[in-house]
């Protein structure tokens, strides 16, 4: 059975890229979000450290979270990574283990 998934990435911007991170992580959201397996895409920033961008996302399972992987203007973003980003993204995969409630 198909669980949701919840995604964390945290990103350190190198010195001087720190608003382009943010202004290219922001262009990821509405495109995002129109996917068909999104549950929420958003974008935060650090209040102590502002060249630290955090990427918080819902899917409804892995399969959907691969396939924005594919999406061109994702696969841009990573290839532009090596300017943008000091040291490995840290990412966190997580199952959703409660109700979503509204």
């Amino acid at each position: 059975m198909a669980r949701q998934l919840t995604v964390i990435a945290f990103m350190q911007a190198k010195k001087g890229a720190e608003e382009e991170l943010g202004n290219r992580l922001r262009a990821l959201v509405e495109p995002s979000r129109s996917e068909a397996g999104c549950i929420n895409y958003d974008c935060h920033r650090d209040q102590e450290n502002p060249g630290k961008w955090v990427m918080y996302e819902n899917w409804k399972d892995r399969s959907d979270l691969d396939h924005h992987f594919t999406m061109p203007y994702h696969r841009q973003f990573i290839a532009d990574l090596p300017q943008l980003v000091e040291g490995e993204i840290e990412m966190h995969y997580l199952d959703m283990r409660s109700e979503f409630a509204r």
